[in-house]
Parts: structure tokens; sequence; C-alpha cells
């Protein structure tokens, strides 16, 4: 007979209270603490089709333990691979956030239309066959091998994939997904972590491959407990403007590969390309003559590519100046603007300051703190860059250009595009033979010097 009752659980990390409490003794953060109504069943166990729950489990020597490479499935997909780690592991539970909109569900979909000789299970809690048959016609893509399950009910889900015994299930979303075993709304604390640890269960035992599609809240992180991100094996963050047609693919946690790799996609009517060479499109080839527009070497993961960072400076038409930074940390264009005026002596305390990152993008590399300086004074001049530099540096407070990573990739990157001449830190190129490149390769100590280099 089950009991109903009702506890506070924690939605940062799960901890059950019997009484609210305004912090929570576990994880320390402050108000996350919902009421919800559960059922304890003291008679009924977990159950999961095909597991054996009678298998006995023994300790083992770490050294008789035999490690071998994973087993990975190709997705036919070069950037989704590389984000993955070189594919998808078998037997690995993967989650896929992003804001609502972004194309979380059209990538997956996408994915699994392009795979031929792979059975999939693709259970959708948000959508009907019939508007994921109506997806599936644009993207121009069909599989013999891709069923459609329309359901909710984690109990089903896991009977009609004990039927169809497919090689990779996919659930869209995590949040839709509930069990019988817990008395409380889909999406609640306590559904969303039993359901994961099922399906955690599932896959492990099973060895197949499951794709999670999760939604994120307000804050920007995954929607639901953080036990979530804990529970998975990989963690993917599907970012970018609606407004802009690129999208970026992060990995924020990887158990089978590293978390410094990255994925772009341009979005467009019949679904996401892939874009191998990002720097090509987030260059506009026709800002010759214009002021305010420098072009910045960054590197995003392990891939570099060149953007263009735009400013514009204008006088200040209400007592206060404005400060506006798109694709970038507004703190640090600030904390940029007084570096600028207490070293370089530019007054730019009655200016108004705008910044953007072309292309829709989010840069957190510090490397571009020389472009933007750069296209500040240049829209503050009305002077122009010359075209064919480009440049890569990180300005600290005293005013002195500090050496960057990866500087080796960033002047391959420039030179490969056809640049005449990059900036970067003076001795950053320590074991590179400079020799050996075209492009010319200008070493700054301050910032002073790379004014001088590129306004005379």
């Amino acid at each position: 007979m089950a009991k109903t009752k009702t506890v506070y659980v924690c939605s940062n990390c799960g901890t059950d209270s019997p009484k609210w409490q305004g912090k929570c003794p576990n994880c320390g953060e402050w108000n996350t603490f919902v009421e919800e109504v559960v059922a304890k069943d003291t008679s009924s166990r977990r159950f999961v089709p095909g597991m054996t729950d009678n298998v006995k489990i023994r300790p083992v020597l770490l050294r008789d333990i035999t490690a071998e490479e994973e087993t990975r499935i190709d997705l036919k997909d070069a950037e989704l691979n590389r984000v993955l780690g070189g594919g998808l592991v078998k037997g690995s539970l993967v989650l896929i956030g992003g804001e609502p909109g972004i194309g979380k569900s059209t990538l997956v979909l996408q994915t699994v239309l392009g795979l031929r000789g792979l059975k999939t299970l693709y259970v959708s809690g948000e959508e009907s066959s019939r508007q994921l048959k109506l997806r599936a016609d644009r993207l121009k893509h069909d599989t013999p091998d891709c069923f459609i399950l329309c359901e909710t009910n984690l109990e089903q889900i896991f009977v009609q994939a004990q039927n169809v015994q497919p090689d990779l299930l996919i659930i869209d979303s995590i949040q839709t997904i509930f069990t019988e075993l817990v008395e409380s709304s889909p999406g609640s604390v306590s559904q969303v972590r039993e359901c994961s640890a099922a399906i955690l269960k599932y896959a492990k035992e099973s060895g197949v491959p499951v794709l999670l599609i999760g939604h994120i809240n307000k804050e920007g992180s995954i929607a639901g407990p953080k036990v979530l991100e804990h529970i998975v094996d990989t963690v993917l963050q599907f970012e970018g403007d609606q407004h802009y047609m690129y999208r970026i693919l992060r990995s924020i946690k990887n158990r089978f590969g590293s978390t410094a790799e990255l994925g772009i996609y341009e979005m467009r009517q019949n679904g996401l390309r892939e874009v191998s060479n990002p720097s090509e499109l987030l260059l506009t080839q026709n800002h010759e003559g214009l002021s305010g527009v420098a072009i910045a070497a960054a590197i995003e993961g392990v891939r570099p590519f060149l953007i263009e960072t735009q400013a514009l400076v204008s006088s200040a038409v209400y007592g206060t100046p404005q400060r506006s930074a798109t694709g970038f940390d507004l703190r640090r264009m600030n904390m940029l603007l007084a570096v600028l005026e207490k070293r370089a002596g530019f007054k730019l305390i009655q200016k108004d300051v705008f910044m953007n990152i072309a292309g829709g993008l989010k840069v957190n590399d510090p490397a571009i703190d020389l472009a933007v300086i750069s296209a500040v004074l240049s829209s503050s001049l009305d002077i122009s860059i010359e075209t064919g530099v480009c440049m890569a540096g990180e300005v600290g407070l005293s005013g002195e250009i500090r050496p960057v990573n990866r500087i080796e990739q960033r002047i391959m990157e420039a030179e490969k595009l056809g640049f005449s001449g990059i900036i970067i830190p003076h001795n950053n190129l320590k074991g590179f033979e400079s020799n050996k490149c075209k492009i010319q390769i200008i070493q700054v100590k301050k910032v002073e010097e790379a004014f001088r280099h590129l306004f005379g």
C-alpha cells in the first residue's frame, strides 16, 4: 500500500527534507526547496524490462581489469562526432540542452535520419508522429530503420524498447517523461531524477546509447536537479541566437573525450548544415574603409577562427554615457575602456560605446581584448584599420599586451585566409619558427605600440 506524503526537494542537488528550509544543508544554495507530493511503496521495486537483478557483483582488482578502446558509433556528422570525441560510445548517456526553438530536436532527428543500418527508436513526448513526419520531410531525409514512439510513460517506453531492440534510443525530452513509481508531475525534481537513473541503468546493462534532450531554465542551465548532469556521461550545450543563422554545440562534460571541442552549424530551411571553416562565414569582405571594425584571431575550444569585432563610439546624448555589448562580457569591456583612458590617454568618459561580435556569437576568449580596444579607438578617431591585418592579445590593467595560448594555430588560420599581417604579444613565439610563415608577424608589448602600427 502506497503512503502519500509531502516532501521538500532541493532543485539544485535533489536533497529531500520533511520541511521547507531556506538554505540547503547539502549544497548550500538558498531558496531552492520546492514542495512535491511523493508516494513511498515498500512492496515494489523498480523494474526495468530486460534487466537481471540477481547478478552478483563482486569487487575486482584494478590490475585484472582490461582497458579496451571504447566502441564508437559514427553518426555521419563531422561536427557532432568531433564534440563527442570521435563518435557515440555504446552504452553511454548523452544529454543535449538548449533554449526552446534553438534546433535541438532538428539536430537529433537530422542525425538519426542520416544513419543507415542502425535501428533507432525515437521517443517523443512533445510532438505527435505527424509533426515528426512533417519535419522529416522538410529535412529531406528518410531511413527505413527509424521507429517513432509518442509516449511519456517510462515503463511503456522500456516495454517498447524491449520489443524493438534498438541500436540507439532518443528521448525528447526528459522533462516530459514520468514513472509510475513517483506520484509527482512530469518535469519535477523527483521525476527527472528517477527517470534519468532508470534510463542510465538501461543504457549501461543493455549497451544501447541513449540521447536525452533537455530544456534549460531562465538562468541558462539544464532544467531539473543538478544530479541530472552528474548522472549522464556527456552534457552538450546547443547555443545560438534565434535571429542569427549560426549555432554552436559545446561539450560541457564528456567522460569519453575532451570538453574543449566545438561544433558550428548553420541553420537553414532544410535543416542544419555543418560549418567546416567558420572563419570564412564570420568575416564580411566589404568592411574596407569602414571605421570601428577589427579582426580578432580567437579560439573556441580547440578550433581557431577569425571573427569581426565591431564598435561604435558617439557623443553621449544624456548625462550618463551608455555602455552596451553583444556577444562580449560587458564588465570586461568597461575594464578595457578604463585601460584605454588611463594608459593610452583617450578620453571616453562622455562617449557612448557599443560593442558587437558579428554573427551572433558569444566569445569568452581573452585574446580578443586587443581587437576590442582597437575597434573602439578606430570608431572614436573615425579611422579605418588596414585591411588584411588581424590581432590577438590579452590586455592587462597596466596596458601591457599579455601572451595568449595556441598562438601558432591563430597565425596559421590568419595566413590560410590570406591576411598579410597579425599583431601578437611580445615573446609569444617561443619554439615557433616564424620564418616559415608568409604572413608578417608584428610583436608588441603595450597598447601604445599596437596603436602606432595600426594608426601611425
